[in-house]
């Protein structure tokens, strides 16, 4: 018994001290993490921009809705150093400031790709379009253009490829997975309930391709996005839309002289060339040095409200998949999106709403819970809804009861439809892991809902009138919110997704342009001139930041990295497999490229 009492006795002394020292290396290295955030932080001092300087603008970051406050956000804990995610409201309050700045001679472009969505990339193109009017150049030189990243360079001045670089040109392409076959060959039924017949976020459970349907809307939205994107081209390069479309389909930009040929660009040159051009454009010497400023580092030196006054106008940002509860920078939760319409409400200093979705949808009930306090804000002051890349389905849900909608021509809105799925994992369980299940109910119907059997059709039928009842309430606010028949919404809706454009003819958008227009918009409508903007929700502050980085989303960094490009799919995957309840989500996450 004394032997056994100095075993259990060490073994708890052990467990004590593994734990102190567990808990003394969290303090240590929370600490490490924090110095090395404050001291990324602390290079953040005010930028001094020297005379006869160049913007140096250089996206190699995704650009997100706006810059975040989290120091470790974009940490890269391997190398200690921060790769700063610039958001779009930072981007293009840095390109205005320079507009108008006399130390700001110019910007230079030196992007390959752009990591953004189309509208988002139309927001900056539109910002360096009016940047032009100040009559000072932009200068754009890259090593090979994707398309996107030529559509921005578009609006250059010069345009310029190394001699022996790249262009992409060949048209825009959409590509959906589906997971049918892996479903069959694992046993697994998606048990599928909708209305629309648009409303394809459930085909990749139910079918191996698209549905004619789908491939109808997929290439009407499409269609729309690569006019556009023509008719920009064509605008700045004075290339017919005609020709572009020819040299798409030929494949005819194969070689750096086939883009100096057909007038994608003015030259071919090295970087040392376009360093002596840029000399010349500044009067320097030959052995003078460029003053660049990075985008990053400017945009701090013009995060200046211009406007100031105690009346406000709140930008209130709604990004990412709609779900229940808080959310948080990526994600909307209703709750907290919901209590910071409502507070902009009461606020009786904020004269006007901007709300900035940028979604695919998500939950109907937390959808139509941020719709309520959208339509009360709406009768207090002026609500004015500037949509980005995607507000779609539950997007345009919570969309529909502002005063006026303003979207970029390929934005992708609509989807007005709903969806439920239900997986039977019966026969995968029992077949192919020999795990069965017995249950015990008090009532017929009590583990409705359970993946571990299949829906009885008196369930279907029940659950199917969930989704018509649904389907019918989103229709009918839309309905009120655009101020039209539930039998013309019903036209066009049915889950199909349109571009900007389209959705401008239909009258689901009312007004074409960026959150600038919105913002003009709402300061007209509210009477106000003295205003000054603010954005909204609160961000977490550093040590809320620190804690969600270290635990919840380090599983998320790590998929990111490993998948790539490809994390859209596994997202978008496991959304629709763990969704609970009726669904306004978009057909699938777009990847057009």
């Amino acid at each position: 018994m004394k032997q056994f009492l100095k075993q259990v006795l060490a073994a708890v002394i052990g467990s004590v001290i593994g734990m102190l020292l567990t808990f003394f290396i969290g303090i240590i290295l929370i600490v490490v993490i924090a110095a090395a955030a404050f001291s990324s932080a602390s290079k953040e001092k005010t930028v001094h921009v020297k005379a006869n300087s160049v913007l140096h603008l250089n996206l190699t970051q995704p650009v997100t809705e706006r810059t975040t406050n989290n120091p470790l956000k974009d940490f890269n804990f391997s190398s200690f150093t921060s790769n700063k995610q610039l958001g779009l409201n930072d981007i293009l309050s840095a390109i205005e400031n320079a507009k108008s700045d006399p130390d700001i001679k110019g910007i230079y472009m030196d992007m390959g790709s752009v990591p953004a969505g189309m509208a988002t990339v139309e927001e900056i193109r539109n910002a360096l379009i009016d940047f032009r009017k100040s009559g000072k150049f932009i200068l754009s030189y890259s090593e090979n253009y994707s398309q996107g990243a030529f559509y921005l360079a578009s609006v250059a001045d010069k345009i310029y490829l190394n001699p022996q670089g790249v262009m992409d040109w060949k048209g825009l392409s959409a590509q959906l997975m589906f997971f049918k076959g892996a479903l069959e060959k694992l046993e697994i039924n998606a048990q599928i309930f909708r209305h629309g017949k648009f409303k394809s976020a459930i085909e990749p459970f139910d079918l191996d391709k698209m549905s004619a349907a789908n491939r109808l809307q997929t290439m009407s939205y499409m269609d729309a996005l690569w006019n556009h994107l023509l008719e920009g081209i064509t605008a700045t390069r004075h290339v017919p839309a005609e020709e572009l479309n020819r040299l798409a389909d030929q494949l005819g930009i194969r070689k750096p002289q086939d883009a100096l040929s057909h007038k994608f660009v003015d030259g071919l040159k090295y970087k040392d060339e376009i360093i002596d051009e840029l000399k010349d454009k500044l009067a320097l010497k030959e052995k003078s040095k460029i003053n660049f400023v990075e985008l990053e580092d400017y945009s701090r030196a013009a995060k200046k409200d211009k406007k100031s006054g105690r009346e406000k106008i709140a930008v209130i940002y709604a990004v990412g998949t709609i779900g229940g509860g808080e959310g948080d920078e990526e994600n909307i939760g209703s709750d907290r999106i919901s209590k910071t319409i409502r507070e902009a409400r009461l606020d009786s200093t904020i004269k006007a709403i901007v709300l900035r979705v940028n979604s695919p949808g998500g939950s109907a009930l937390a959808s139509d819970v941020i719709w309520r306090e959208v339509l009360l804000a709406e009768k207090a002051k002026p609500v004015i809804v500037s949509m980005g890349d995607v507000a779609a389905s539950g997007g345009y849900y919570i969309s529909c009861a502002a005063d006026i909608i303003v979207a970029q021509p390929n934005t992708i809105t609509g989807s007005i439809g709903v969806f439920g799925l239900l997986p039977n994992a019966q026969k995968f369980f029992s077949d192919k892991l020999g795990i069965t299940f017995d249950t015990a109910n008090t009532n017929k119907h009590a583990d409705l809902g359970t993946p571990f059997r299949p829906v009885s059709p008196e369930e279907g039928r029940v659950i199917q009138e969930s989704v018509e009842d649904i389907y019918n309430a989103f229709i009918g606010k839309v309905a009120d919110g655009r101020k039209k028949k539930s039998q013309e919404i019903d036209s066009i809706g049915q889950g199909r997704v349109w571009s900007g454009t389209d959705a401008k003819r239909i009258g689901l958008v009312d007004t074409l342009g960026g959150i600038g227009t919105a913002i003009k918009i709402a300061a007209r409508m509210a009477k106000t001139e003295n205003y000054r903007i603010i954005e909204l929700p609160r961000q977490k502050d550093f040590w809320e930041a620190l804690v969600k980085d270290i635990t919840e989303d380090s599983e998320t960094r790590i998929l990111k990295k490993e998948l790539g490009l490809n994390y859209v799919y596994y997202n978008n995957f496991r959304d629709l497999a763990l969704s609970r309840g009726v669904q306004a989500r978009m057909p699938y996450d777009l990847l057009v490229y």
